[in-house]
């Protein structure tokens, strides 16, 4: 065995604990952490030892190339892109999930019980977001991957109504997908599929400075469709202003014509936790497929999402991700198999920090962190609202505030100001393009964010446009 292995093996008990020293003051410390910082050049190459140097040197050249320029993406100032950060909870369990390195699988009387985390894990956020219980569910690495997931069954249903089995015969011929306002990753997903973003029949929105389909506009393309069945992608909760389809409108176009209903809903489908908001996701049950990202307003680490998809379609599924030349693995309709319903064959028990984090803060915390962030978003968006020199660009209709410079004159100097705004390492936000406008976006999600940050960064963003 090699030396350093036998030596790491013998004294793992000191190794963690000084990487538990590490992580735990840089987590005691993440709010003085920089946002970003201005080099990310890595000092010198790295070249592969001859016969390594065991892992608490490892430790000591990764704190010397790497650990100083680590930026604090799971602070409470990091409003960039809508990324999460990891509740206490949450952290236990991915820790734990390394550590017990189970393969996520299920055959009947064989293998791990890790599976049987997973589905409690899927019941767990079912009742948090008021589903019922009649969809299925699995973790996988973030939102492309489950648009991908729900767009592979939906390519499957697709194919069927067409007399087609595409997981055996291939994508061919004209296929239609209507949406108004997609998330890119959808986009992405529908090329991997094979589907083609050229077949995006692009739904109108609504007036009035939305991004919700126009339900006028997608009825009237139904029915040019003359009863050819299609995917309809809506959102949960648009990237620039979070704006929700009309659920309820969708729900009763369902009943009328065929099609499959995939709701993206990677961060908005929190509104369910909001006692103020969950009317934002009223219906949405009644979707045949959702996507949900765990490591947005979960706040679990990254990389953690679910898809759900109605049980009705189970054998859909199978079709499409089954290992039907792998005999070992079980038939794959008699035995229920992860294998069988994901497109990963091989995962880490991703669904352990989002149990772990569900039942230390339950339903009543997770409302908490949801509401607050609303409210820290709104109390922005009423910051910029009444400056001088900021204005909104889109309303604050949940968690995200989009704006811009007030003065048009000014358009070419957002991406400057922003460049400027997060060189000081003390917030973190992204750029956009709405409304013809260069912008800026800020992503309330974190459940460290709170009302002093917001005057903070209000008050950095106008020393900045002093300058």
């Amino acid at each position: 065995m090699n030396e350093h292995l036998k030596n790491d093996s013998a004294s793992i008990n000191h190794l963690l604990n000084i990487v538990k020293e590490q992580g735990t003051e840089y987590l005691n410390s993440i709010e003085e952490r920089p946002t970003s910082v201005v080099s990310q050049q890595v000092s010198e190459k790295q070249e592969l030892p001859e016969s390594g140097y065991g892992t608490e040197e490892a430790l000591q050249i990764f704190n010397r190339k790497f650990e100083p320029i680590m930026v604090g993406s799971g602070g409470p100032r990091y409003w960039g892109f809508v990324t999460g950060g990891s509740t206490p909870a949450s952290v236990a369990g991915d820790w734990l999930a390394t550590i017990y390195d189970q393969n996520v699988q299920s055959v009947k009387g064989q293998g791990d019980i890790s599976a049987s985390i997973e589905i409690e894990t899927i019941q767990l956020l079912l009742k948090l977001l008021h589903l019922p219980e009649k969809f299925l569910g699995g973790f996988v690495s973030g939102a492309t991957m489950s648009n991908f997931t729900c767009l592979a069954v939906a390519r499957q249903w697709l194919g069927k109504e067409q007399g087609r089995d595409m997981a055996k015969e291939g994508v061919s011929g004209m296929i239609k997908i209507l949406t108004a306002t997609p998330h890119s990753s959808s986009i992405k997903s529908l090329s991997l599929l094979g589907l083609g973003s050229s077949n995006i029949v692009k739904i109108k929105t609504e007036e009035g400075n939305r991004e919700a389909i126009n339900i006028k506009d997608l009825e009237e393309h139904i029915l040019k469709l003359d009863g050819e069945p299609f995917i309809l992608i809506s959102s949960g909760g648009t990237v620039n202003t979070v704006d929700f389809d009309d659920f309820k409108a969708i729900r009763k176009l369902k009943e009328k014509y065929d099609f499959w209903w995939h709701i993206d809903a990677a961060f908005g489908g929190f509104a369910a936790c909001s006692e103020t908001h969950q009317h934002l996701v009223e219906d949405w049950e009644y979707a045949d497929s959702i996507t949900v990202d765990c490591h947005k307003w979960l706040n679990v680490p990254y990389e953690s999402a679910v898809f759900l998809i109605k049980e009705q379609y189970k054998i859909l599924q199978v079709e499409t991700f089954q290992n039907s030349n792998a005999p070992y693995l079980g038939d794959p309709l008699e035995n229920f198999s992860y294998l069988n319903f994901l497109p990963e064959n091989s995962r880490r028990l991703k669904a352990l920090p989002a149990w772990f984090s569900l039942m230390a803060y339950g339903k009543s915390g997770y409302q908490e962190i949801v509401d607050k962030n609303i409210s820290w978003a709104k109390q922005l968006g009423e910051l910029i609202e009444n400056s001088n020199d900021f204005k909104l660009l889109a309303p604050v209709r949940l968690n995200t505030v989009c704006f811009t410079l007030k003065d048009d004159a000014r358009q070419d100097e957002v991406g400057l100001f922003l460049e400027k705004l997060n060189d000081t390492g003390k917030v973190f936000m992204t750029p956009t393009f709405y409304n013809q406008h260069k912008g800026i976006r800020a992503a309330f999600v974190n459940w460290m964010t709170d009302e002093k940050d917001i005057q903070l960064v209000f008050d950095l963003m106008n020393k900045v446009i002093a300058e």
